[in-house]
């Protein structure tokens, strides 16, 4: 059984990791940008950000001033135990987010919409998000905290089959335009797609896709894949930089997830992460040991899967 005061020590890890660490994966695909950028000012602000990151560590301190709002991502496998259920899990995570507000410090963003309530503490009503999934196999539980910032950079729209890929790729241009522009998002960024589903799905798969997976992770799709390569240059071709200056280093990578959706319908969202793509994760196993990581695997063949079963489970299922 997995105890409490491990899941509350590795959520206090994780905070501090994910606002001060930036991603080994995200660091190299931006000093990739800084290389072949020639817009001066997208150069500049990509070297300052460079610099940034490299004190913030060594003073250990958060990499952005603005801190975005931390949410969690629970993976759960199917033999793990938890003291005191999902409940204690949970009360931990906004424990750990409470606690980390004061002390690493993050500033404390969340506010209720029309009060304007504010704990200062980065608590409160439906925050932090925590989502959980699933795998079937094993008895430990994941934890990625990520810190995405809960204004801009994100928008959704309502294709429709005929619009076809020609279609998602005036939208995905369309949005990186406006980020770009209205300054609604911090270029470059890891850009995540969401595909298909209801609206909601659609806009959580378009998140996750953003912020779940790493820089040069391709979807197992072949055809998803190419689209996603696709994107990268298509983003990179409109003349935006750093911040949206003059330059070509607006997109560092781009992910896409789909969910089957009506048959009327093609839903698309198109998510930013942030120039400080704040991700860190942890596998903490029954015995009690942990063991940290930048990359979530959160989207395994498990969550993808179509079929109404999972195969991996038939045989013993078949043998009972």
């Amino acid at each position: 059984m997995i105890g409490l005061q491990v899941i509350q020590d590795t959520a206090m890890t994780l905070m501090d990791k994910a606002a001060i660490e930036i991603p080994e994966d995200y660091l190299s695909g931006l000093k990739h940008a800084a290389q072949v950028e020639d817009g001066d000012l997208s150069s500049f602000v990509l070297q300052a950000m460079l610099e940034n990151y490299e004190a913030a560590k060594e003073d250990r301190r958060a990499m952005c001033g603005d801190t975005g709002c931390p949410r969690w991502y629970v993976k759960m496998a199917n033999e793990a135990r938890i003291e005191g259920g999902p409940v204690a899990l949970e009360t931990e995570l906004r424990r750990a987010t409470a606690n980390a507000t004061r002390s690493i410090p993050l500033r404390p963003n969340r506010v209720h919409p029309l009060w304007r309530t504010d704990h200062d503490n980065n608590v409160g009503i439906n925050a932090p998000e925590i989502e959980f999934a699933f795998e079937p196999e094993g008895d430990w539980i994941d934890l990625t905290t990520v810190h995405k910032g809960g204004l801009f950079g994100t928008d959704y729209r309502m294709l429709f089959p005929s619009d076809g890929i020609e279609g998602i790729k005036r939208f995905y241009l369309d949005s990186l335009v406006a980020f770009g522009k209205r300054g609604l998002s911090c270029q470059p960024a890891i850009i995540g797609i969401g595909l298909g589903g209801s609206k909601d799905t659609c806009m959580v798969l378009g998140k996750r896709a953003a912020c779940l997976r790493t820089v040069g992770d391709r979807n197992p799709d072949p055809r998803m894949a190419e689209l996603e390569l696709e994107f990268i240059e298509l983003g990179n071709s409109i003349g935006m930089g750093a911040m949206g200056f003059v330059g070509k280093s607006m997109v560092i990578d781009c992910h896409i997830e789909a969910g089957y959706c009506h048959t009327g319908g093609m839903q698309m969202s198109v998510h930013a992460f942030c120039l400080s793509s704040r991700r860190a994760c942890a596998r903490i196993h029954a015995d009690g040991s942990v063991e940290y990581r930048t990359d979530p695997h959160w989207f395994t063949p498990y969550q993808r899967r179509e079929t109404v079963e999972w195969p991996a489970i038939l045989p013993s299922k078949k043998s009972a």
